[in-house]
């Protein structure tokens, strides 16, 4: 109690009075919880520089001046399960110039759906601001890196960007937004193969059977069915520093239920901040393992985290704003299952901070052993209060050749 008297003390001190005008005076847990909301609102603007605040990806590459003549840098800098995601690092680098013509059978040299299906690795770049809508999904080939610094990328109002069967990829600083599904059609995966593809789902970023993926920095919003999906035995995946908002189902991570071969998924989710208008499945897991780590959770409309098929979920360091709703104040769902079942998955949190009676529905009986977590991703939580600082410049960032970004 002596430490929030003493915050509360250092609020009154520091805050400006208008932050403070809504909250009553005398109750230093209302007025804790209204400043944490004031800061959300408010920090987007703020322009914080990465330098220090203990996000280990963008103190990896940001604080770099040189970070244009030094693009693949950035392929060093990834963490947990996905950190061995290399992408086009090995490859040339591959400017897209033309943000049309986006022909799904005959790709035209110049444009990213061109880049893409390349068999060689590439580091993909865009010569200038662009809006990308795609006639059909975008398949990609492995070892392709599509790095949206130095220019404003939208993907949007059309089919969006699909990982089949590939490995050692790596998207960073793109706008994906708007997706919608698409009709079963002849699609390019390589400059030797195309075949006909059933109709998408109409995901920001599906992942099917995909290996070694690094999502980061990216602004992803309203697609028809999730933002990012990964199924069907797909593993060793980091999202992190995305900024996620206005949407329903966001993320699915496994199949069906039924799938079992998902059981190897490992899933590391950083960093990213889970902002307005969003309802659920933040993410949805599967039989798999998932690290949730530093993430901030300010609005949810059903629930934040969820899963079926007893998967391991660790929640470390995340800071979760509950709604106003009395009925929504539940960070978990265990669904599809009884509580005699659920009770026996591994579900633990961890130096987590809830504002607003959000609580955490913890289970298993090895939810507290560390063995159980052993095999966490190489990422350690960094406490909870930092996670304001940290995810500040979620998205995609305003990157501009001849600055920091």
């Amino acid at each position: 109690m002596e430490g929030l008297r003493l915050m509360f003390l250092f609020i009154c001190l520091v805050v400006p009075r208008r932050a403070l005008a809504s909250s009553p005076p005398h109750d230093p847990n209302l007025v804790v919880e209204h400043v944490q909301r004031s800061i959300n609102e408010s920090r987007r603007s703020l322009g914080y520089l990465s330098c220090g605040t203990g996000n280990p990806i963008d103190d990896c590459w940001r604080c770099r001046p040189n970070w244009e003549s030094d693009r693949k840098h950035l392929a060093d800098c990834a963490i947990g399960f996905g950190k061995d995601a290399i992408g086009g690092r090995d490859g040339r680098v591959y400017v897209v110039t033309n943000s049309g013509n986006d022909d799904p059978v005959n790709p035209v040299p110049g444009t990213l759906r061109h880049a893409v299906i390349q068999d060689e690795p590439l580091w993909i770049i865009f010569k200038r601001d662009m809006v990308i809508q795609l006639k059909e999904e975008l398949v990609m080939n492995s070892f392709k890196t599509i790095d949206g610094r130095g220019a404003s990328v939208h993907i949007a109002d059309g089919p969006c960007i699909t990982i089949h069967r590939a490995t050692n990829i790596i998207i960073h600083g793109i706008h994906i937004h708007d997706c919608k599904p698409s009709g079963g059609s002849l699609i390019r995966d390589s400059p030797e193969h195309y075949g006909h593809w059933t109709t998408s789902d109409g995901d920001g970023i599906s992942i099917f059977e995909g290996k070694h993926v690094w999502i980061d920095h990216c602004s992803l919003s309203n697609c028809h069915d999730g933002l990012i999906d990964a199924i069907h035995g797909s593993t060793a995946i980091t999202i992190s520093n995305n900024y996620m908002t206005h949407h329903d189902k966001v993320m699915l991570l496994g199949h069906s239920d039924y799938y079992t071969q998902d059981k190897d998924m490992q899933v590391t989710i950083a960093f990213n901040h889970f902002g307005e208008g969003l309802v659920q499945r933040m993410p949805r897991c599967r039989h798999g393992y998932f690290h949730v780590v530093n993430n901030d959770y300010t609005h949810w409309e059903m629930y934040a985290i969820g899963g079926s098929a007893n998967p391991t979920i660790n929640s470390q360091g995340n800071r979760f704003l509950a709604p106003d709703d009395r009925s929504k104040k539940e960070v978990t769902k265990h669904e599809d299952a009884a509580e005699s079942e659920w009770r026996r998955w591994n579900w633990r949190s961890e130096g987590d901070l809830y504002l607003n009676g959000a609580f955490f529905r913890g289970s298993g009986d090895g939810a507290s052993s560390a063995a159980t977590y052993a095999r966490a991703s190489s990422l350690s939580a960094r406490p909870s209060s930092m996670v304001s600082s940290m995810t500040s410049t979620s998205g995609a960032l305003l990157c501009r050749v001849g600055s920091q970004c």
